[in-house]
């Protein structure tokens, strides 16, 4: 299993603090400490991209692509989830069309590889239940495995 750091080149810093600063706001105010995490862990992996594509548009745009596209990976839009935000919400808290974040969102998913419900995005709180962190691959099949009761 890779690890996620929040290293990033020091050409990079100052991107990525001013990314942070606007993910760790909007995660105080209307989500949770652990998306605040995760979003620093994909600000910093979009950091250490060669070249990194932060280094074009602004950055409240690509502050609200990563929340997105973490809200993607769990269910952040779906009302029946806490915490909830909608699509809409979100992106006029970034000050940006719902188009744009879409696309960021996009981008970003694109570039980490992620998908729904994806183990290595998921918050901690919801990981047990997430059936993705319970598969096993052997020679491309997946295989369920038992959850043992604690």
């Amino acid at each position: 299993m890779t690890t996620r750091s929040e290293r990033v080149p020091k050409k990079m810093r100052a991107t990525f603090d001013a990314i942070v600063a606007l993910t760790d706001e909007f995660s105080e105010q209307q989500l949770n400490d652990e998306y605040a995490h995760l979003a620093r862990q994909i600000s910093a992996a979009l950091c250490r991209k060669r070249p990194s594509p932060l280094t074009r548009g602004y950055i409240n745009s690509w502050a609200c692509g990563v929340i997105y596209a973490l809200g993607s990976v769990n269910f952040l839009f779906d009302k029946t989830q806490i915490p909830h935000v909608t699509a809409g919400r979100l992106c006029e808290k970034f000050g940006i069309s719902k188009s744009t974040g879409a696309t960021k969102s996009h981008f970003v998913r694109k570039a980490l590889g992620m998908v729904q419900m994806d183990p290595r995005w998921c918050l901690p709180s919801k990981l047990r239940d997430n059936p993705m962190a319970w598969m096993v691959m052997v020679d491309e099949i997946g295989c369920r495995c038992k959850k043992v009761a604690s």
